[in-house]
């Protein structure tokens, strides 16, 4: 279901009711779509990932190996 803007300010609980009864309606404003009224769940998808992403792969920078020693004396003087 589509509404303008008007007939969203004019019908807005006819439009709530629609969307209780399961239908997403777009609201648009000068013939462009500007809001979604949808039906309100529980379920919905969070906003960012809430489990593992799986395996990462780190690109080959060809560095040398170092130690933790090593790295800790050329971090020791940065900053400061």
């Amino acid at each position: 279901m589509e509404a303008t803007a008007r007939e969203f300010n004019q019908h807005s609980s006819r439009i709530l009711a629609a969307a209780e009864a399961g239908e997403t309606i777009t609201v648009t404003k000068n013939g462009r779509p500007v809001a979604t009224v949808r039906p309100y769940v529980t379920e919905d998808v969070p906003p960012h990932p809430v489990g593992p992403m799986g395996d990462i792969e780190l690109p080959d920078l060809d560095l040398p190996d170092l130690t933790d020693d090593e790295i800790d004396d050329t971090l020791r003087g940065m900053g400061s």
